[in-house]
């Protein structure tokens, strides 16, 4: 009888403490969404804009963010683990490019839509029912060099200046989902990098540009996308930032703009 109620005990441990062990995997699941999100695919397209377009939520059932002109701030419910409902959305008043408009629009449709969320290796994906994601989101990076705007300054050593018709000046920007996107003087392009630990910095030798045609601009955009071609490494100091090869001299200085 003795052995019986020691075998019961031991029992009785034994669920408790699996019991308890899942409770806390299934704690660890729900918090992994109290973060900031940085949008990376909207409607199965790339989203590629000089500024993130982000949620934060919070355990406290709040949620803020930039929808691509405005602030927004509301509320959200979940329940059954993986249903989500997003309430009380409110957001400045600002007004921007149709383009800009036009975007935003699509991603407050998208929260006053989706019912439910999955999570997978560090990507949170909203959905209406079973059908593909409407939307990806990455973990935004708190990375210094990450989600700034680049503007072009020096260029081999040399200070850089506007042409009285060129349309905006030469800048990159690096999103959270490892990609770059930017602006060479005349044409616009993407790619990708890799951030190594020791402000060791690689972009990939192929970017993508549009092939527009500016036959009255006197801008060498070979020059800007060779520097990425070479560059290896970087340094930040206050909002300037230095891409080098190797220990040489800066083979291009950019200085950070907020909007």
């Amino acid at each position: 009888m003795k052995k019986m109620k020691n075998l019961i005990c031991l029992m009785s441990v034994v669920f408790l403490v699996s019991c308890g062990s899942g409770n806390k995997v299934n704690k660890a699941a729900e918090d992994s969404i109290y973060k900031k999100w940085e949008l990376s695919i909207l409607d199965g397209n790339k989203v590629i804009e000089d500024q993130p377009i982000y949620l934060e939520l919070t355990e406290d059932n709040k949620v803020s963010g930039f929808t691509g002109c405005n602030r927004l701030n509301g509320s959200y419910v979940i329940e059954n683990k993986t249903q989500i409902r997003f309430n009380q959305l409110a957001s400045t008043r600002m007004a921007c490019s149709p383009a800009a408009m036009e975007l935003e629009q699509k991603v407050l449709e998208l929260l006053n839509t989706t019912d439910n969320f999955t999570i997978d290796k560090g990507k949170l994906m909203l959905n209406i029912g079973r059908r593909a994601p409407l939307a990806v989101f990455v973990e935004m990076s708190d990375n210094e060099i990450v989600n700034k705007y680049w503007k072009l300054i020096k260029l081999d050593g040399k200070d850089v200046k506007m042409s009285a018709n060129q349309e905006r000046e030469q800048y990159f920007t690096l999103r959270s989902d490892s990609s770059v996107m930017g602006f060479a003087g005349c044409n616009n392009f993407n790619g990708q990098y890799e951030l190594i630990s020791g402000n060791k910095i690689k972009f990939n030798q192929n970017m993508a540009m549009t092939m527009r045609a500016c036959p009255d601009l006197d801008i060498d955009e070979s020059a800007m996308m060779q520097v990425f071609a070479l560059t290896d490494n970087y340094t930040i100091t206050g909002d300037t930032l230095s891409l080098f090869v190797g220990k040489r001299a800066a083979l291009a200085v950019f200085e950070a703009v907020y909007f």
